[in-house]
């Protein structure tokens, strides 16, 4: 049986508050999320929605990720924060990957730090 989890990876170069960093990793979630296909998303779903935060050193590293997961077929979503808060509009905070296959998965993040 597959298993699948979802991977939240959080630029560390923004120093973001804890509470713009809880904001901006549900917005991330929900959003890949929602480009998932309907079976894995009740698969992960009835498998306890098993999700990771991790930290990415850069914005380009986000992008690099992101082209990866495109490139892979997985369900991902860049986060452009509004910019009402800490950080100025446009700013690219998270990117969410998945939910998606562990193996899949891993074989893009497994080299990321956990947050």
């Amino acid at each position: 049986m597959t298993e699948y989890k979802q991977c939240i990876i959080v630029r560390d170069d923004l120093k973001l508050s804890k509470g713009k960093l809880a904001v901006q990793v549900a917005h991330a979630a929900v959003s890949a999320y929602e480009f998932a296909g309907e079976k894995i998303r009740n698969a992960w779903k009835e498998g306890g929605q098993k999700k990771v935060v991790l930290r990415a050193a850069t914005l380009q590293e986000l992008f690099d990720l992101k082209e990866s997961a495109r490139k892979h077929g997985l369900p991902n979503f860049l986060v452009t924060d509004a910019g009402l808060t800490e950080v100025p509009p446009g700013t690219i905070t998270v990117l969410g990957i998945g939910p998606a296959d562990v193996v899949k998965l891993d074989k893009l993040t497994g080299h990321l730090k956990l947050l």
